[in-house]
């Protein structure tokens, strides 16, 4: 018997190493990238800072014998994973390789990605998965449901523990959108990446309708009408480069606080530009966009599910160089009325932001709830009682501004006085009240006003009796339910003070396994 070498043994090691950097084949790395679309490992090398990348398994293979599967073994088994480091901190992540078997998800493909989801949760650190596969292999039959089970077990262990981003970076069927589904954010490309649980053909099959997979489960699909998918980018490279903004937000789980970055936007700027962005006449319309510009640190704001329920604005900024998380009406869309999708979107704002102790901004001007038939049989009970159910579970600091509107049960959806605020100012054109003005004397002084020599002028008269004595925030304020009325170039100042302030609050809870949320 010959005895090995060192030389030997690492030319075996290099040889398997280019076996599976090389996937499915130059043909097929060339059909990827005719498409506009990166290899696994160049997808790792941008996300990663340089030469941090750590790949673990590499030589892990298929072990399935069955439908000549012994012939298409690829060391790495069609998925990449491994640790690095983003701007200097800890991040797990994969990426999968749609040239080996399309991505599919086999026995060994799936326990990579479980193994490098329990080093994650070990560490503490973000996991960030590439997706693009065509969902469970097929070849390896029920034996390859364990790895995918276990993948959606460890995203559920992992939520609010630690961040997790999914960018779906091509057409992603079945079992594959449900790991995604269960992350916090979910990045799209358009025109490349799809998400669907039943393809085009099959739902042809089983009921007659003719869809591209395009429309079917495409970027506009999932960023405007179901709202799972958070952003929208170009390319590859686009997406990558989101994912490391969307982290420098982020702490690195639940028991940091966010990053915070030197800050060189004056905290006492002035924001006189305000009184002309919010028309003090409330049936003007204004893009709720130029306010939050406005107060947060050089205009910087990330916005989250821009096009889905544009009623109400979620996203990330800093203030003072702290991260801080903006819920906002938006008055330019249905004069920023809350809808069952807006609820939605809210609510899991709200919550993904006290998982990971990220200051709560609400910028209120809301008239209520949307009417209709439509919003009532969709549930919009059960959907506005998340928001209201999130923002009193928060226990981060939580501080809640009038700027004109805010009326009936929207005044509790957007957090006030007893939902558990902190702090909460207004404005002085600021009207908290449970109706408008109008509407609500009709209803107090309808024969009155039926009885009236002059109902108009009796009308006028009640309205500016009670729009002096109650809708206002000097009646408010006298009862304690604004703790503060400012002055609107005052915005940034005192709201960056209340934050400071609030810096170091503590709020224990009594024991309990969890809530049921109304979900």
């Amino acid at each position: 018997m010959t005895a090995k070498t060192h030389q030997e043994e690492l030319e075996r090691l290099k040889a398997l190493q280019q076996r599976a950097f090389m996937g499915g084949g130059e043909k097929a790395r060339d059909r990827q990238r005719s498409k506009g679309k990166l290899a696994p490992r160049e997808r790792l090398d941008l996300l990663f800072d340089p030469d941090s990348f750590v790949e673990l398994n590499d030589l892990a293979e298929s072990q399935c014998m069955d439908f000549g599967m012994e012939k298409r073994k690829v060391p790495g088994d069609g998925v990449v994973t491994g640790f690095g480091t983003i701007d200097g901190r800890t991040a797990f992540a994969y990426a999968q390789d749609a040239t080996v078997l399309g991505g599919s998800v086999g026995t060994i493909h799936g326990q990579k990605i479980c193994r490098i989801m329990d080093e994650a949760l070990k560490v503490k650190a973000p996991l960030i998965c590439l997706n693009d596969s065509g969902g469970g292999r097929l070849h390896e039959g029920f034996f390859a449901s364990k790895g995918v089970a276990g993948m959606f077990f460890r995203n559920t262990a992992a939520s609010g523990v630690i961040p997790q981003i999914s960018c779906i970076m091509g057409p992603c069927a079945g079992v594959s959108v449900y790991s995604p589904a269960l992350t916090d954010f979910i990045i799209m490309v358009e025109k490349q990446s799809q998400m669907v649980i039943t393809g085009p053909k099959v739902i042809q099959d089983v009921t007659g309708e003719t869809v591209t997979l395009e429309e079917l489960g495409g970027s506009k699909v999932h960023s405007r009408v179901t709202g799972q998918a958070h952003f929208v980018t170009k390319t590859d490279q686009q997406s990558i480069e989101l994912i490391r903004y969307l982290l420098s937000f982020l702490p690195s789980n639940h028991d940091e606080t966010p990053p915070s970055r030197p800050c060189d936007d004056d905290p006492k700027r002035k924001n006189d530009q305000l009184t002309d962005i919010v028309p003090a006449e409330f049936k003007r319309a204004y893009d709720m966009h130029r306010v939050i510009t406005e107060v947060v640190d050089k205009n910087e704001f990330l916005e989250i599910l821009p096009e889905f329920a544009p009623s109400i604005i979620t996203g990330l900024a800093r203030m003072g160089g702290d991260t801080v998380g903006i819920v906002a009406n938006q008055p330019s869309i249905m004069a920023g009325c809350l809808d069952y999708n807006s609820s939605d979107k809210a609510a899991r704002f709200i919550r993904f932001c006290d998982c990971f102790n990220i200051p709560l901004v609400n910028l209120v001007d809301v008239p209520g709830y949307f009417p209709g038939v439509d919003q009532e049989h969709a549930g919009i009970i059960r959907h506005g009682a998340k928001m209201l159910y999130a923002y009193a579970e928060a226990t981060v600091p939580k501080i809640t501004l009038a700027l004109r509107k805010e009326y009936g049960g929207a005044v509790m959806a957007m957090c006030c006085a007893g939902m558990g605020v902190d702090l909460m100012l207004a404005w002085p054109v600021a009207q908290l009240v449970v109706l408008d003005t109008a509407a609500a004397i009709n209803i107090i002084y309808r024969k009155e006003i039926l009885a009236a020599d002059d109902p108009e002028s009796f009308k006028a008269q009640k309205i500016k009796e009670y729009n002096y004595k109650y809708s206002n925030p000097f009646h408010a304020a006298s009862n304690m339910l604004v703790d503060k009325i400012i002055e609107p170039s005052e915005t940034r100042t005192q709201i960056i003070k209340s934050l400071k302030m609030l810096k170091n609050k503590k709020q224990p809870r009594p024991f309990r396994k969890h809530g049921n949320i109304p979900l």
